[in-house]
């Protein structure tokens, strides 16, 4: 579970996220990005309708959330992200939306230490 303060909660946090960001997409889902001076990493999530019903977009946001939570302990510096599921991720194992977001912050992380 993110606590409070490693939470994305406003419209225009998300939005800035998304538009002055980097980018980056796998087959299940993409992680946008943008790097802060404030130490906590804030994390958000975008799961819509199309991924499945509640039950299924809930599970999703779960996971999505434990495996930033676990991402997060490895990256140094500050950053806002938005975690992006895609109509595959409900489909796919657990284990291709790990290895998924896994590359994607890897990617992600090598993007904004260059920026």
């Amino acid at each position: 579970m993110l606590p409070a303060a490693a939470r994305l909660r406003s419209s225009d946090d998300f939005r800035a996220t998304v538009r002055r960001g980097v980018r980056v997409g796998r087959e299940t889902l993409v992680v946008h990005a943008r790097r802060t001076d404030q130490p906590p990493i804030r994390a958000g999530f975008v799961v819509s309708k199309a991924i499945g019903n509640a039950v299924t977009r809930n599970r999703v946001k779960r996971q999505l959330r434990h495996l930033v939570a676990e991402s997060t302990r490895s990256t140094t510096f500050g950053m806002d992200v938005v975690v992006r599921a895609l109509p595959p991720a409900s489909r796919r194992p657990a284990a291709a939306l790990r290895s998924d977001l896994r590359s994607a912050w890897a990617q992600t992380v090598e993007r904004l230490e260059a920026a």
